[in-house]
């Protein structure tokens, strides 16, 4: 399943004009909100439920629909009204029906980017204290999607990072092991050009895509305790540099300017490229491009490491629970929501469909090679600011990307420009180092 990209600057701009207006602060939400008790008996526990979920209707929502049946068989009295809504429409129109009070589903696939945002306008159910955090195995990097201001307000439902995926093939031609930084992956570059006509990577001009290089050198966009952008620190300036250096020295392929994740994709399947850095969403393209060599012929590592390390963003989708319902609703929102992240029905979603689980314990039970395969590289994955205006940071890192990696401009000039953009564009009560 493929990552979606933040949300357009209007939908986090009028979150924020919402919340400046008051009457439905997080604060005053969440005072209503007394954690639910577990229910003794699943059999008396009686409530119609509607579910908006944003995932594909066709592939994704007929799986859900069989979790759904199981669900049932514990719950036999708690009805699930499953709606497929577009996620192109979801965010604004969960908004509008929280903030009328009409409408409002109970349970929402909620976006990462967008949790925070939901959480801040008061519109879901604060879940501290209640069974869905008690003894769970959440991944740390997915669950730190959920919290905002101290409380914790969903759970993830499915997760995603990037990755280095490489041709084994081609690697094997040329001798190489999987570079674990970026100098090993540049020092490997001519060897393989050499051995086997291919570039070695193909890297991506889109500011998400760029991540792994800010966090490769301890770098961030905004420190949110000090409420300061950082997005043109020293490191990630270094962080920049290096990609732009392997463009240079001929170890990636130049980014185009335009659909330039369709091109590097395109490019490493066609064998042209030993690597890139790309997400499990593209994993089904690439088994079944011709010629490439399948699954077979396809790894996966942690994306290579910087000086600091090695960090790659962490993306995917949310369980959250509206703030508006009686505590008899919230209860079986809650039965339901811990039923479908359970070890067991994550990984049947993983097997069908090749989601990457968010609990830990549910990789032991998954089939499916394209989710096991992503494992290690979940281990890096990277929380990003969650903030209300966190959906607003790709539009200007995606300007500062094509500079830096098409038109070669100087990354600190690029990244300055980038941190005046998020001081008048995305978080003006935000000071720049």
């Amino acid at each position: 399943m493929r990552r979606t990209l933040p949300a357009l600057a209007g939908t986090a701009a009028l979150a924020l004009v919402l919340a400046a207006c008051g009457g439905n602060s997080s604060d005053e939400k969440s005072s209503a909100n007394q954690p639910a008790a577990s229910s003794t008996d699943p059999a008396s526990l009686k409530a119609d439920l509607t579910w908006w979920d944003t995932s594909d209707p066709s592939t994704e929502g007929p799986v859900y629909d069989e979790l759904i049946k199981k669900f049932n068989e514990q719950y036999p009295n708690v009805k699930i009204d499953h709606q497929m809504v577009p996620f192109g429409e979801a965010q604004n129109k969960f908004k509008t029906a929280a903030q009328s009070g009409s409408g409002a589903p109970d349970i929402l696939r909620s976006e990462v980017a967008w949790t925070s945002e939901f959480a801040s306008l008061g519109y879901l159910y604060s879940l501290d204290g209640t069974p869905l955090l008690e003894g769970n195995d959440y991944l740390s990097a997915p669950l730190s999607s959920n919290v905002y201001g101290g409380k914790t307000y969903g759970v993830p439902q499915v997760t995603d990072t990037l990755g280095l995926m490489y041709n084994k093939k081609l690697l094997d031609e040329a001798g190489v092991d999987v570079p674990t930084t970026w100098d090993e992956l540049k020092q490997e570059a001519p060897i393989i050009k050499k051995k086997t006509g291919a570039t070695a990577i193909a890297l991506g001009s889109g500011g998400y895509y760029l991540l792994p290089f800010i966090y490769g050198e301890g770098g961030d966009l905004v420190d949110t305790d000090a409420k300061k952008i950082v997005v043109n620190s020293d490191a990630n300036v270094k962080g920049m540099q290096t990609a732009q250096d392997l463009v240079q020295s001929g170890a990636s392929v130049k980014p185009v300017a335009n659909d330039a994740d369709a091109t590097l994709q395109t490019l490493f399947q066609d064998g042209k490229v030993a690597m890139m850095i790309n997400g499990p969403w593209t994993v089904s393209a690439v088994e079944s491009a011709k010629g490439f060599g399948g699954l077979d012929n396809l790894g996966v590592a942690p994306v290579p490491a910087g000086s600091a390390g090695a960090g790659a963003p962490v993306g995917g989708h949310n369980y959250v629970i509206y703030s508006g319902m009686d505590e008899n609703k919230a209860q079986a929102a809650i039965a339901f929501v811990k039923f479908m992240t359970s070890a067991d029905s994550e990984a049947f979603t993983a097997d069908q469909l090749g989601t990457l689980p968010t609990v830990e314990s549910a990789y032991a039970k998954v089939t499916n090679e394209k989710v096991s395969m992503w494992q290690d590289a979940m281990k890096v994955a990277h929380p990003r600011p969650w903030i209300p205006e966190g959906g607003l940071f790709f539009a200007p890192l995606d300007v500062m990307g094509t500079k830096v990696m098409v038109q070669g401009v100087d990354p600190k000039k690029a990244l300055d420009e980038a941190a005046a953009s998020f001081k008048s564009d995305v978080v003006p009560d935000y000071s720049v180092q």
